[in-house]
């Protein structure tokens, strides 16, 4: 799986929020800054090159649906970022929140909870 740019992540959350649609409709759910229809065509062309959409034609126009989960991505994305940054260890990764001061003992707390009732 290719890693995205943050032009083509920002493009895939909206496909993923709104189960697919067409480059006018993405345009329409964007916020902030706007993007040139022209600009979100051809970063959802790459998408559909990379394999995380695939463009069903109609008409004209082509409607885009994923093709890749948002979970999986998601999956692949932080297994290599922890592995990338963290040196594969998850501990890191929390430690370095709680020394950022980004992640609360509560927080913790929680997460301990989780880890719990997933065991049992």
């Amino acid at each position: 799986m290719e890693k995205l740019t943050k032009q083509e992540e920002d493009a895939m959350q909206l496909v993923w929020e709104n189960d697919g649609g067409f480059v006018k409709e993405l345009l329409e759910q964007m916020q902030g800054e706007k993007t040139p229809y022209t600009t979100l065509a051809s970063t959802m062309k790459n998408l559909e090159r990379k394999g995380y959409v695939k463009g069903v034609k109609y008409a004209n126009a082509y409607r885009y649906i994923p093709v890749i989960a948002k979970e999986e991505y998601k999956k692949k994305f932080m297994n290599g970022f922890v592995n990338h940054y963290f040196k594969n260890s998850y501990k890191e990764l929390v430690s370095f929140f709680a020394k950022e001061e980004k992640i609360s003992a509560e927080e913790l707390k929680d997460i301990l909870k989780m880890i719990d009732n997933q065991q049992k």
